[in-house]
């Protein structure tokens, strides 16, 4: 019985190995148009820049820069990496002791290459787990200590924000005024999703009974074709992730450190806005009346569905923002901002893409 239930196993993850490979190759196709997308957004931003700014301008602002805030952006970006990598690393070491660090950090900025080169973030999980495979880790446990360094990260992210959002409620509403009532809605779209994710864990039966009739419906509707295999897999993923949550329920210091982890790696990345406003000579806001505002902004972007939330996220940075720069200052920021959150993020990934030798 262990042997065939073993032998099912591995031919699971011979399946999701080779369907990962079919991705990578489509992945391929979409990637060049997106990164193509991507130059064209870039030139789109600074043609704009110089026709609204000049050239005289943007050189003026250039050399007002402080650019040791631009280094602490830096600093706090690299931070946030670690942090990336580290919430990656200690579910999957718990899993496969022979985890080392090292591939963890390049399997983590694949994540952030990938990430922003899909739109809504598709491509970074399937990709970091075909990394991950071909070290030996199956697909399946990979996929599961993702889903559960997403709940915990989340969980972390609307917990601190919130938080602050009290604190600073007064300057918030201030500042949101007329989109107040989207940002609520905003956190509400996240808390519900951490809540399925945890009765998905605890309470597989409700989840497989609202999914199930779900997907025969849009058969029926024909938005789906082959609903029974889909619904297989969906039964099979939503086993695996409630094994995995046993494991994570049994392993609360684990979880207690990814939290801790997280808190401090959504910090150091809406630091990041605020390294910028610095940078360009603002004072008056505090970095506590940055945080929510800059929440806020991520929530947008999570529904912009172009890669990495071009546009988007360049136009809510601008209207969140707009008020509290400096006149003739916003739009060089925002490209500062980009840089750090978006262009840096590719680059460097990209770099892990680079083949080394291997024993």
């Amino acid at each position: 019985m262990q042997e065939e239930f073993e032998e099912n196993i591995k031919k699971k993850d011979n399946q999701d190995s080779q369907e990962l490979n079919r991705n990578k190759a489509t992945n391929k196709k979409t990637a060049i148009l997106n990164i193509s997308l991507i130059i064209i957004i870039f030139l789109g931003l600074f043609i704009y820049m110089l026709k609204v700014d000049g050239m005289e301008n943007i050189i003026k602002v250039l050399n007002s820069v402080d650019y040791r805030w631009v280094i602490a952006g830096l600093v706090c970006l690299v931070i946030h990496w670690i942090c990336e990598s580290l919430n990656l690393h200690i579910p999957i070491k718990k899993i496969y002791h022979d985890q080392k660090f090292t591939n963890s950090i390049k399997v983590a900025m694949i994540g952030q290459l990938f990430n922003n080169i899909t739109p809504f973030s598709s491509g970074g999980q399937p990709m970091q787990a075909y990394e991950l495979n071909k070290t030996g880790k199956r697909v399946s446990d990979s996929l599961s200590a993702m889903a559960i360094k997403f709940i915990i990260t989340q969980t972390a992210l609307v917990i601190s924000t919130l938080v602050v959002v009290v604190i600073e409620f007064e300057f918030f509403q201030t500042l949101m005024q007329n989109y107040l009532w989207v940002a609520m809605i905003g956190f509400m779209v996240n808390i519900i999703a951490i809540v399925i994710m945890i009765l998905v864990g605890i309470k597989r039966e409700i989840i497989v009974c609202i999914m199930n009739p779900i997907v025969r419906f849009l058969g029926k509707v024909h938005l789906l074709k082959n609903t029974e295999p889909i619904i297989e897999k969906l039964n099979e993923s939503i086993d695996n992730f409630s094994n995995q949550f046993i494991i994570m329920k049994s392993e609360k210091r684990m979880v207690i450190k990814m939290f801790l982890i997280a808190v401090i790696q959504s910090l150091v990345y809406y630091s990041i806005t605020y390294m910028v406003y610095r940078a360009f000579g603002n004072e008056g806001v505090s970095f506590l009346q940055i945080i929510p505002t800059q929440a806020f902004l991520l929530l947008i972007m999570t529904f912009v569905p172009t890669p990495g939330s071009g546009l988007g996220a360049e136009g809510g940075f601008y209207l969140l923002f707009n008020s509290i720069f400096q006149n003739g200052t916003i739009n060089m920021s925002i490209l500062f901002w980009r840089i750090y959150t978006f262009y840096l993020p590719i680059i460097i990934g990209a770099l892990f893409l680079i083949p080394t030798k291997r024993k």
